[in-house]
């Protein structure tokens, strides 16, 4: 009997525990304001860490873009959306003349489709799973939706389910040209996998993809020149297969900002994919053009503000963007305007340690150029878009930020 009512008096305790914690009405949470400032004040003035784009940079990146293809009449732009997940920036993009974006993942579509009516999507990457497949067929229901494939029975599911939902969708199928990611051997093997998407209803093979990352952030010019010759004899290989079995592949893709003058160059792709043109970070700074410099044609437009918070004499400054705010898989992120005299190191989570302290003051304001735009754009809700003067033009949220699906 008494372990009877000490187990009750536990039961009822913790149901009251459960209500008091779980049930509470906790009320509207304004303890955090939506964003940190407002348009037209001085983006100075907001808190830090926080990521601003300038205007005026970034729009001379999607203009020179543009002239650029001038360059490539029969070729396609199609911007990689994962590089600013941006609904605005996109649509921008395509004003200008992209004819589309490529999306890395499905959460990416969704935002642009769903978020943003981005009317021509490709999802650039392979989506797995009967569920999140259905989410791609829910896609083509609103907008044309293009899609990586490299198997045969997420080829079927794709077909089945679009069936289902009287959708269609365009399959592109990804060959692996180098980089041992997704996709399949170049050549031969393509033609089964071509023929299964052209024998089954729904589905519409609409080329290949022919994609090396790795290629993009190789310095020297002429190496990059070099090694995007080779996936286009790759590339060139597995459409000669095609034609010898009667398949026709009139679209060819790839490219990023490292190369896409390379693949764009060959009169074999039809479009190419960049994506961190718009934004440029310290990794891709590094590359070389064909004098053998620095300068890329396109500047630099992203920058995280930090605030110095701590400093030890001329030894160091403490500043308040760590991993939390800024992506370090592609090393640290440069100080703008010290790139040579003051390094970055990774303090933890909430700090950056720059040594030496260049004359930094505590309370002072400064920028950093991330390391690697993409990862860095997903540690953030907003941008703030400035002006010359660093006034707050306007606040763009960064859509699709998330792990991806």
């Amino acid at each position: 009997m008494f372990k009877y009512h000490c187990r009750n008096f536990v039961k009822i305790s913790m149901n009251k525990w459960y209500k008091q914690i779980f049930q509470m009405d906790f009320g509207p949470i304004e303890w955090r304001p939506k964003f940190a400032t407002k348009q037209g004040e001085n983006a100075l003035c907001a808190p830090t860490p926080f990521l601003a784009i300038k205007e005026e940079e970034m729009m001379k990146n999607m203009n020179k873009m543009m002239e650029l293809m001038k360059q490539w009449p029969n070729v396609d732009l199609r911007p990689h959306f994962k590089a600013h997940k941006s609904v605005d920036i996109a649509k921008q993009q395509i004003k200008l003349g992209a004819v589309g974006i490529c999306c890395q993942t499905l959460t990416e579509a969704e935002s642009a489709v769903y978020g943003g009516s981005i009317e021509d999507v490709f999802i650039s990457n392979e989506v797995i799973g009967v569920g999140k497949v259905k989410r791609v067929v829910q896609l083509a229901l609103k907008s044309k939706i293009s899609i990586c494939v490299d198997n045969e029975e997420n080829i079927k599911d794709l077909s089945q389910l679009a069936k289902e939902s009287n959708a269609n969708l365009d399959l592109v199928i990804e060959v692996n040209v180098g980089q041992d990611r997704c996709g399949i051997k170049p050549g031969a093997d393509v033609v089964p996998l071509a023929k299964l998407v052209e024998s089954l209803p729904n589905v519409h093979f609409k080329g290949i993809q022919a994609y090396h990352g790795w290629n993009q952030h190789v310095r020297s010019a002429a190496e990059r020149k070099e090694r995007t010759n080779t996936v286009a004899g790759l590339a060139q290989k597995t459409v000669e297969c095609l034609q010898s079995a009667n398949i026709k592949c009139p679209y060819i893709t790839g490219g990023g900002t490292g190369t896409f003058p390379y693949e764009a160059g060959t009169g074999l792709f039809t479009e190419i994919q960049p994506g961190s043109y718009v934004f440029m970070d310290a990794d891709y700074n590094r590359n070389l053009n064909e004098k053998e410099t620095f300068y890329s044609g396109f500047v630099q437009s992203l920058f995280i503000y930090t605030t110095v918070q701590s400093i030890t004499g001329d030894e160091r400054a403490v500043v308040d963007s760590g991993m939390k705010a800024a992506s370090l898989d592609s090393g640290p992120p440069l100080v703008a305007g010290k790139e040579d005299s003051v390094i970055y190191h990774s303090g933890g989570d909430e700090h950056g340690i720059l040594r030496p302290n260049d004359g930094f003051k505590v309370g002072q304001v400064i920028q950093l150029i991330p390391g690697h735009c993409d990862p860095t754009v997903n540690l953030h809700d907003v941008y703030y878009l400035i002006d010359g003067n660093e006034k707050v033009k306007a606040i763009l949220p960064v859509n699709a930020r998330d792990a991806g699906v």
